[in-house]
């Protein structure tokens, strides 16, 4: 597939997530709340934002550590939900092949959920779109997500509780976007149904820490798709 020009595509990267960019936003308003309860300042926000740039695991981090999960703990958490970025780079190998390594770091870096979604679509779509167009996504998203976590360790005094004001479904409006611009058809219904079951038996039925079944339930979802590919 022939590379779109890099200003053109990075533009229409940061063009196209603007939407999406809205919605992750919004959770990292909520997000910003959550880190002041932790006790971490704007700057440490800011700095987490840029340097780990991994939204739902920042979350789980926080989350685990509010909950006296210890260091340690709050980390591996945050990292077992972020396995699903090893599929997101890997099924994007012909956006990467051939670049330095410092592309690839910085491509790889900006991947997420959201831009990767945009990209695989717009692919399907016949757009020849690569890797200015996920990085153009990525900053974009990134200067969305930072902005938001900042501003809400600011407000966190003056703004009530996320959930009083339902900022905490917006992480998952986020996704059911996602999910939907990735459907392709019943071909994906097996995969999906799996990863699903295996989330919901883990947690509801046995009890079992939602962060370590959201990794299982994504490994044997794709485990099922590459057997039937």
């Amino acid at each position: 597939m022939r590379s779109e020009p890099v200003r053109d595509g990075a533009l229409a990267g940061a063009r196209d997530i603007l939407p999406l960019a809205a919605s992750v936003a919004v959770y990292g308003l909520a997000f910003g709340l959550l880190a002041a309860q932790a006790g971490f300042t704007a700057l440490q926000v800011s700095a987490m934002g840029v340097v780990v740039y991994a939204g739902a695991s920042q979350i789980i981090m926080t989350q685990q550590w509010l909950a006296g999960a210890g260091f340690a703990a709050s980390i591996v958490a945050g990292l077992i939900l972020n396995l699903r970025i090893l599929l997101i780079t890997a099924s994007l190998r012909d956006v990467f092949v051939n670049r330095p390594w410092w592309q690839v770091a910085f491509g790889a870096h900006l991947s997420a959920d959201e831009n990767w979604a945009l990209l695989i679509a717009r692919r399907a779509q016949g757009r020849e779109v690569g890797y200015a167009y996920l990085v153009g996504g990525g900053l974009a998203q990134m200067a969305a997500w930072c902005g938001s976590t900042v501003a809400g360790v600011l407000f966190a005094e003056v703004i009530p509780d996320p959930k009083a004001l339902g900022m905490d479904f917006a992480f998952t409006a986020a996704f059911i976007a996602i999910a939907r611009s990735l459907w392709r058809g019943r071909s994906d219904l097996l995969p999906w149904v799996v990863a699903v079951a295996v989330v919901f038996v883990g947690v509801k039925m046995f009890g079992a820490p939602a962060h370590w079944m959201l990794a299982l339930g994504g490994v044997c979802g794709a485990a099922v798709a590459g057997a039937r590919a």
